[in-house]
């Protein structure tokens, strides 16, 4: 009964057109359109049609571009291929530490082979100079210069040191390099009784704190040293009984 009243709705020219065109529409509507002779029939061929029409599927067409580009694109695509990235390379500082120190070792071996100096003005070493002493001075193209030993500045190799002395009532001050080779000599003459608290005693510039001349000092260090020097000569000559 269902099936009549879809061919009724249907026109006699509906029915041709769907009976002569080649589309699943009307191979849908063939089994209808035959004679009913079986129900179950027409509903078995209507589900292989409907299966067979979801298995189909349209050939995807494929959009060709600019051959130049393609081409382009490839030989790009190509050098970025062989494109290879290098490991970084280490920095000089990891390779090479810093040269410096071997340097001012080196150097210092050179212009201080016995190290004397460098004892001389350590910090560890307990009987090094310390500011507030009177150090002299003894070069090879002049006098010897003796004064307060006000600062110190230390460079390595460049390491100086900086005495107040009084010429003529003025006061005088003078820069030495105590690893320099014009430096023939550096002894200590006095040395302060308490050790000062600061490091650069420049208030020593002023007329209340100025030790003023030091040459009482210096002819006193000198005598000492010359009998000290007599004393050793006459204990070296005389034989020292068994």
């Amino acid at each position: 009964m269902e099936l009549r009243r879809i061919l009724e709705f249907l026109s006699s020219a509906q029915r041709r057109t769907l009976a002569q065109l080649n589309t699943p529409a009307a191979m849908s509507f063939a089994p209808i359109i035959r004679p009913t002779g079986c129900l179950k029939f027409v509903f078995r061929q209507a589900r292989q049609q409907r299966a067979v029409q979801r298995s189909l599927a349209t050939a995807a067409t494929t959009q060709t571009g600019n051959k130049s580009i393609s081409e382009r694109q490839r030989a790009s695509h190509e050098k970025v291929g062989k494109f290879e990235i290098y490991p970084q390379v280490p920095s000089i500082r990891s390779t090479h530490p810093d040269p410096m120190p071997i340097l001012r070792q080196q150097q210092l071996a050179q212009l201080d082979p016995t190290g004397i100096r460098t004892r001389l003005f350590s910090k560890d070493q307990a009987d090094s100079a310390k500011v507030g002493d009177v150090l002299m001075v003894t070069t090879q193209g002049g006098e010897p210069f003796s004064g307060a030993f006000i600062q110190i500045r230390r460079r390595g190799v460049d390491t100086a040191i900086l005495l107040r002395g009084q010429m003529m009532k003025t006061g005088v001050e003078m820069w030495f390099k105590i690893y320099s080779p014009s430096v023939t000599g550096i002894d200590i003459i006095w040395r302060r009784p308490k050790r000062a608290r600061r490091a650069r005693l420049t208030y020593m510039r002023q007329p209340k704190h100025d030790m003023g001349s030091v040459d009482s000092l210096v002819s006193a260090w000198k005598k000492e040293r010359y009998a000290l020097r007599s004393k050793s000569k006459q204990t070296g000559g005389k034989k020292v009984p068994a």
